[in-house]
Parts: C-alpha cells; structure tokens; sequence
C-alpha cells in the first residue's frame, strides 16, 4: 500500500484541488493573504498525510497525521471566512467545509487506528520485557 491509496489523502487532494479552483475565482483571487492561507492548509493536509504514511516510527506517523488533521480544521475555518466575506462564494465555500469536514472524519480514523496499534505494540514490548526484568531483579539476569 502507498500515500496515494489512503482514502484520506485522496480527499484531501480533492479538496486542495477544490481549494485552488475556489482561489482563482476574480472576486476573492486579489485577497493574497486568505488565497495564500487556505491554499497552504489544503497542501499542509494532504502532505502531512503522505509523510506521515511513509514513517516508520508509530509516534512519528502519529505527529504527521494531527498536524495534517489540524491544517483540514485550518480549512474548515477559513471556509467560514470566505463565506462571511464574499457571500457569492457560500454555496462553494459550504461546499468544501463539506468535503473537510469528511477528510478530518477519515484522518480520525487513521489516528485512532494508529493509536490503537501503538498501545498494541507497547502491551507486546511490555510482554517481551517482563521476564527480563524479573530475572534482573532476582539476580539471575546479567
């Protein structure tokens, strides 16, 4: 399995496309500072994903996933922005926060998953240490 298979990561891609689209429209396309924002949060989404699906270390999976889970709520918010500021773009914005609101639903899921295999494997390493630190503790061990 690859990033690219992650149904996460493929909304999120659908998204940042969306994203872009909504950015070029003349109306809000001269408003730098929230273009500019909005386009990097659907980026930072979709890439934190990727990265964090290629890392082998279980914590690290786990930061790339919450900041990646945090710039979608980025997304999310600044929906809200365009929609209270360019009231011809709600529908779109509406729109988005939408198919925002499904990837954080996804990118929870991923967490969850991996949180669970982290207590999975810290139970299995606890399992494995036990008797070795018993036999250290009566002596027997070094």
């Amino acid at each position: 399995m690859v990033f690219e298979d992650l149904e996460g990561w493929k909304l999120a891609r659908l998204v940042t496309r969306d994203i872009y689209k909504l950015t070029r429209i003349d109306v809000i396309a001269r408003d730098f500072g929230l273009c500019s924002q909005v386009q990097r949060a659907g980026v930072s989404t979709m890439s934190n994903l990727a990265e964090g699906f290629e890392r082998h270390h279980i914590p690290e999976k786990l930061q790339f996933y919450n900041v990646a889970h945090a710039s979608n709520a980025e997304v999310r918010s600044l929906t809200y922005v365009i929609e209270d500021n360019y009231p011809s773009l709600s529908a779109q914005a509406a729109q988005l926060r939408q198919k925002s609101t499904q990837t954080g639903q996804l990118v929870g899921g991923l967490i969850r998953s991996t949180e669970s295999r982290k207590s999975k494997m810290l139970k299995l390493s606890f399992f494995f240490l036990l008797p070795l630190s018993v036999l250290r503790s009566s002596g027997r061990g070094s």
